[in-house]
């Protein structure tokens, strides 16, 4: 499946039915990001992380770090904000209580990236609306 087939079928806000198919789409691309760089789709990865950011699960957070992080590409195509779907606030207080690795790496980046200014005005419902906005045929 590539990016227009994946927009398509589920929208930029999957049904909650569709989501497990997203999360296993995007597993897949990860899959195949780490064993080599440019093997994975990372435009199919953001989106599908697009996807998983409007469905505001707490749950995604780590995957969608695991996207971020599964080569130097798909890092800077999948923005650091895709991972609060659930809000900054509520993102951080979640990978702080996850004591895991992987949790306090894409804590400590979000914790960077905020001292620097990326999430200046930043709202889920805007960050929504612009992704929209990118997506638009």
């Amino acid at each position: 499946m590539d990016e227009d087939e994946c927009i398509h079928r589920y929208g930029l806000h999957p049904v909650s039915a569709d989501l497990h198919e997203v999360r296993q789409l995007l597993g897949v691309q990860i899959r195949l990001e780490q064993q080599a760089q440019g093997d994975g789709d990372t435009e199919l990865m953001k989106l599908c992380s697009v996807q998983l950011f409007n469905a505001g699960s707490l749950d995604d957070v780590l995957l969608i770090w695991k996207a971020k992080t599964a080569s130097m590409d798909a890092d800077c195509s999948i923005d650091i904000q895709l991972l609060c779907g659930s809000g900054l606030a509520r993102t951080k207080a979640h990978l702080l209580h996850q004591r895991l690795p992987e949790a306090e790496a894409a804590l400590q980046r979000l914790l960077d990236c905020d001292q620097a200014g990326d999430f200046e005005d930043f709202s889920v419902e805007g960050h929504s609306a612009q992704y929209a906005a990118y997506y638009a045929p």
